[in-house]
């Protein structure tokens, strides 16, 4: 019978799992504070602005130089024609505009390359940069964030906001303040000529690079709200479901498995279209202001450039300069209705470094464990995953001798697993302290890798060969070490007749090797690390009986000189342990060698017989 232990102590799973805060559709600050408000506290996004400044001030001139080159190809070529209509008497007369023609011509395909070159070569610097932030965050606390973090949503958090920030400068940063270069630039170029022009178009530009972005802006903002919303809503219900594909076959729910997500999906559709018919009519607003422009400067130049034959022929080119402008700012509109998207992947990424830095403990200066170890002390231990959260551990304290064998046994959510992670140094507790020969495991943490070999319920097994895969453990070990692993797993012989042996790849998670395999693999790791300590987290789950009761006696067997730590809600293989330790409601309700545990306690006795028979003499 399986899962005795939660029968015998029944109580809901995932008790340990501290409730995580999710968007969940509540109402969020938004406008121009909340904004300032991430921006202000932001240390993603603008920090790395200042970073490579000279090439990003030569991004920003090259972009703007792109644009020159194009309304000086309009204009020039409005010149050109003119003046040849008028048939010149030498071709010197049209020699300068046709060299002018040619020269902004090559230049503006030329700055646009250089542009998209010189701005992707900086966002990938930077974004390279971003990438080893996040997986340092995420590592600074890797199971503080797996206790609080449902795996859909990191994954959002790495495919989605990362790119968002990326595209936060290519689409948005960029673009908007070559855009602002030019509408600078016009409007002292026009106001050399005529200020009275200079002012008109400078408001007009404004509509269209101040105006219609704020209203892009405030349009957006709830509209993202939600969407973003449905979106991880989506993406978490269709990731855990299929995390757990194989219930959905055996229940026959193909459809209902189907459906999942389906209402959130049409939401973010239906959301989309309403966004698209938006940027339509706010795009044809603007093409619109820029016809008045068009109109009026055709009117302006029929007023004050026919006075004469030299000055008439600038009145095409005056009104055709105008048009490269319009793929110049039209772009504006559309980077700030992106900025709440781009906002809240950032605010995301700021509130997830903000949780891993307030759950950082205090430094601790390290020590050096001199000589073997000889006992491992939960004293008066107290945790719990945050403020309001049930204690998992209640005042526990637990003594472990050098070479004992020490089964933690409990329903699900009992913070067996929480126990491991506090003595690799993983957690901290609130009250108490876990001590190695008397020193605390927070002054040990560079000693960690020495001291423990940590097998948890998923071993991973990487796409490389099986010694590679076992070297992992010890990178400059010999392949006589390598083989003496292996056979010390029982695995040795499976090794030598396969075609490459240890060079024999094993393909993406060891899925050429069975569950079993993959476990002895992993403690052929363990084994070759040579550690004295050995924490196993549930190793036999999803193993048929049969591979459990063989893979329990060889980590037994080959464990005979450590000190071993494991997991389990089997009693399988708990007659070689030499101390059994149930919890219940974060204390220890049994504990003892289970000889006398199943002589002397009556319900051991009786779960004991439940999950295996009777007991083995």
């Amino acid at each position: 019978m399986n899962n005795v232990a939660n029968d015998g102590m029944n109580k809901g799973a995932g008790a340990d799992r501290a409730p995580r805060n999710v968007a969940n559709g509540t109402a969020r600050p938004t406008g121009f504070s909340r904004y300032l408000s991430i921006w202000r506290k932001d240390h993603w996004f603008w920090p790395y602005l200042r970073q490579h400044r000279m090439l990003l001030a030569a991004i920003f001139l090259v972009g703007a130089l792109t644009f020159v080159c194009g309304a000086g190809l309009m204009f020039t070529s409005g010149f050109l024609i003119s003046r040849s209509a008028r048939h010149p008497y030498n071709i010197f007369a049209v020699y300068v505009p046709i060299v002018l023609t040619r020269a902004f011509g090559i230049g503006r395909p030329s700055f646009k390359y250089l542009e998209r070159i010189a701005s992707h070569d900086w966002v990938l610097r930077v974004v390279s940069k971003l990438r080893v932030q996040l997986y340092r965050t995420l590592s600074r606390d890797a199971a503080f964030l797996t206790e609080h973090e449902r795996t859909g949503t990191v994954l959002s958090l790495l495919a989605d906001d990362l790119d968002h920030l990326e595209n936060f400068y290519l689409r948005t940063i960029f673009p908007t303040i070559v855009a602002y270069i030019m509408w600078i630039a016009v409007t002292i170029a026009v106001g050399i000529f005529s200020w009275q022009t200079s002012v008109i178009l400078f408001l007009l530009f404004a509509l269209v690079l101040i105006a219609a972005p704020l209203i892009s802006l405030a349009f957006c903002d709830a509209r993202y709200a939600r969407e973003k919303v449905a979106r991880q809503h989506e993406y978490t219900a269709v990731t855990e479901s299929y995390l757990g594909l194989g219930d959905w076959v055996i229940t026959h729910r193909d459809e209902e498995f189907a459906m999942i997500g389906a209402g959130q999906f049409s939401a973010i559709s239906a959301s989309q279209a309403e966004q698209r018919s938006f940027e339509r009519w706010r795009n044809f607003a603007i093409q619109m202001i820029f016809a008045v422009m068009a109109a009026g400067l055709l009117a302006g130049s029929a007023l004050f450039l026919t006075s004469s034959t030299g000055s008439a022929d600038f009145a095409a080119g005056v009104v055709l300069a105008l048009f490269p402008l319009i793929d110049c700012f039209i772009v504006v509109a559309q980077a700030f209705a992106e900025v709440p998207l781009y906002s809240d992947s950032l605010e995301h990424l700021n509130a997830l470094t903000e949780r891993v830095e307030s759950h950082q403990p205090a430094e601790v200066p390290q020590r050096k464990l001199i000589g073997l170890i000889r006992s491992i002390d939960f004293d008066h231990v107290t945790f719990s995953y945050g403020c309001g959260q049930p204690l998992l551990l209640d005042d526990f304290s637990l003594h472990i001798e050098a070479g004992q064998k020490v089964a933690l046994l409990g329903p699900s959510g009992e913070g067996k697993t929480t126990i491991l992670q506090l003595l690799l140094g993983d957690l901290v507790p609130q009250l108490g302290e876990i001590r190695v020969n008397g020193i605390p495991v927070r002054a040990l943490q560079s000693e960690r890798a020495r001291l423990f070999g940590y097998l948890n319920q998923q071993a991973f097994v990487f796409n490389t060969t099986i010694g590679d895969n076992v070297r992992l453990g010890k990178p400059g070990a010999q392949d006589n070490e390598v083989w003496r692993a292996l056979d010390d797993v029982q695995l040795g012989d499976f090794v030598r007749g396969l075609p490459g042996r240890l060079a024999e790849p094993v393909d993406e998670s060891g899925q050429r090797l069975s569950g079993g395999q993959r476990q002895r693999l992993a403690l052929a790791r363990i084994l070759l690390k040579d550690t004295p300590v050995i924490l196993l987290d549930e190793p036999t789950i999803g193993l048929d009986p049969i591979t459990e009761h063989a893979l329990m006696d060889m980590i037994l067997r080959v464990s005979q000189h450590r000190t071993l730590l494991w997991v389990t809600h089997h009693l399988q293989g708990l007659e070689d342990a030499d101390n059994v330790v149930f919890l219940e409601s974060g204390r220890i309700a049994m504990q003892g060698a289970p000889h006398k545990l199943y002589r002397s306690n009556a319900r051991f006795r009786e779960l004991y017989r439940l999950d295996v028979g009777e007991f083995a003499a």
